[in-house]
């Protein structure tokens, strides 16, 4: 079997509210600039990244993927996966361009799509061909309930709605309000609604100063919150590290980490207690399940960020020992020929060959960016 031809899309499909927003970003739609990577036997990968949609960068992401590395993979064998990640990870062109960001967003969708080829030509789900079990059990949170821009009765009533009307266990808020008093306010209301048991997670999506991080950060142990996601800029090692120091809550991060030094930064220095990697982000599935590796060695969980909105991640934390765990947003559910679906506060095991990334005709069609 040998890749053929490479074929780019750009989809932007519209959030579940009009509009939903954290402490930095407000957004519409989700942006999914992709690959179908076709075989000379007739199979297709399907493989994307994640992204705010906006049409400038997705399209500079697809022309990264059509230009930079389509050529290096024209003729090659797509089940030989980590072989042709490290190709182009260590390309000349991605070395003095890439290592982050946009170059690096292209790689991770044409190695999703890979593995999602690899897997269809096994017959197998990818989790089944990573060495995972029938009988894993992965948790699910619930983030779309949480939005910063929902009014606090809304907030209060849909977090209510995840634990006692649908069945999650776990759910997480966005704080990051200009008064950190506000967010503390609409965290005891969270609190209050769920109960003591579902497991609570926030999230300031790298707003805080150390200052407000040193201030505030300790009380979050008075809410009995699971983690604090992202409290600091994204790579501030040093204030993450003093942070750590200062409160009992854990820290989570990494979903704007580009790469495995990146993490292991973060763990040397003892700044970091779950990971949260970006298969659409970090270089791929195959990126991700190194950094997995890398937590498993520190005894760290993993928890990888949603950007693939579930479908090819759930297949690896099911394979993972370190990973357990599975943010859940249903965004982009209708675009797949196989969605994931969740059952008893958990997911349902894939069952089709493949990473579960294949696009219905429909959802080529009706969310395209032309």
């Amino acid at each position: 079997m040998k890749i053929q031809a490479l074929k780019t899309f750009i989809l932007h499909v519209p959030v579940s509210k009009s509009v939903i927003g954290d402490s930095t970003h407000s957004i519409t739609h989700w942006g999914m600039p992709g690959v179908m990577i076709e075989t000379d036997n007739g199979l297709v990968g399907y493989g994307y990244s994640g992204t705010h949609a906006d049409i400038v960068t997705d399209r500079m992401i697809t022309t990264l993927i059509a230009d930079v590395f389509g050529p290096m993979l024209i003729g090659q064998d797509p089940t030989a996966v980590r072989h042709l990640h490290h190709l182009m990870s260590k390309s000349s062109t991605n070395i003095w361009i890439g290592r982050g960001g946009l170059p690096q967003m292209a790689l991770s969708a044409i190695d999703i799509a890979l593995w999602d080829l690899k897997a269809k030509a096994a017959g197998q789900p990818l989790w089944q061909l990573m060495g995972g079990s029938a009988g894993a059990r992965v948790d699910a949170y619930n983030t779309d309930c949480g939005w910063l821009v929902r009014p606090e009765d809304e907030l209060v009533d849909d977090c209510r709605k995840m634990i006692f009307e649908e069945g999650f266990n776990a759910i997480k808020m966005k704080i990051g309000k200009p008064d950190p008093k506000e967010d503390f306010r609409r965290i005891e209301a969270v609190r209050k609604a769920i109960g003591p048991e579902p497991r609570l997670m926030v999230d300031a999506n790298g707003k805080w100063t150390i200052n407000i991080a040193r201030q505030y950060g300790p009380r979050l142990a008075d809410y009995d919150v699971t983690w604090f996601e992202e409290p600091l800029w994204h790579e501030d090692v040093a204030g993450h590290r003093q942070l750590a120091g200062m409160m009992n809550t854990p820290i989570a991060l990494g979903e704007l980490l580009y790469n495995l030094d990146s993490f292991k930064e973060f763990v040397l220095a003892g700044a970091v207690d779950y990971l949260q990697p970006d298969a659409t982000r970090c270089g791929g599935l195959t990126a991700v399940w190194e950094i997995a590796d890398l937590g498993h060695a520190f005894h760290l969980p993993v928890t990888p960020h949603h950007g693939d909105m579930m479908q090819a991640q759930l297949h690896l934390v099911m394979a993972h020992p370190a990973c357990s765990l599975l943010e859940y947003i249903p965004w982009t559910l209708g675009c797949f020929a196989e969605p994931v679906a969740g059952v008893d506060g958990g997911y349902r095991i894939p069952e089709a060959p493949g990473a579960g990334t294949t696009l219905t005709a429909e959802a080529l069609d009706r969310f395209a960016v032309r």
